[in-house]
């Protein structure tokens, strides 16, 4: 018997379906924020070059150590108080006409830069919370401060002993007030509950 040639007679497509769906991804609304505002006084006056910062509020990501500028001008150190958080490397350019000598010795960061001129910087890391107080070796009318903090949300007062910190998480905090030669004020407070009103006595 003859056998016959064998010929595809078509292509089978297999379609297949899954009766399943997937589940969506649980994503977290970002957390509400609120601008603070603060002011600060002592005796009824508006105080300037006072720390506020605010335990118990973090960013989402923290940013990385920043880099800041404490100049030396007019034999004075500008700005006479700054505040940055724990890990700031702080540039301390001479913009004198003198030599100058940055130094510090008690509390906080102890560290001597040394003699340099004028249009030369030197640079200090400050890689723990504490104050340090600034002194050149020069000129002892010199004077500043640098106040680490561990913490995301700072200021500084200004001259109407106003502050304020944008973006902060709302929520319940507490506050940290330091000025210089008096004990650090601390207290709570509600971020998105209204101005932070700080007194000393």
């Amino acid at each position: 018997m003859r056998q016959l040639a064998r010929r595809p007679i078509g292509t089978v497509v297999l379609v297949l379906a899954c009766a399943c769906t997937a589940a969506p991804l649980a994503v977290e609304p970002p957390a509400a924020t609120a601008l603070v505002r603060g002011v600060v006084r002592g005796d009824g006056r508006p105080r300037r070059d006072v720390v506020v910062w605010l335990e118990g509020a973090r960013r989402t990501a923290r940013p990385e150590p920043a880099v800041v500028t404490m100049d030396q001008r007019n034999l004075a150190f500008l700005p006479h108080v700054l505040a940055v958080a724990v890990g700031t490397r702080v540039e301390m350019p001479n913009n004198d006409r003198v030599f100058h000598n940055v130094f510090s010795f008690k509390d906080g960061k102890r560290f001597d830069l040394g003699l340099y001129p004028s249009g030369t910087a030197k640079s200090v890391t400050f890689d723990r919370p504490g104050v340090s107080r600034l002194f050149c070796n020069i000129h002892p009318a010199m004077a500043g401060y640098v106040v680490a903090v561990d913490a995301d949300f700072f200021a500084v007062t200004d001259a109407d002993g106003r502050f304020e910190m944008p973006d902060v998480p709302e929520g319940a905090v507490t506050y940290h007030a330091w000025r210089a030669g008096e004990p650090v004020r601390t207290g709570p407070y509600t971020v998105g509950g209204g101005v932070l009103t700080i007194e000393w006595p």
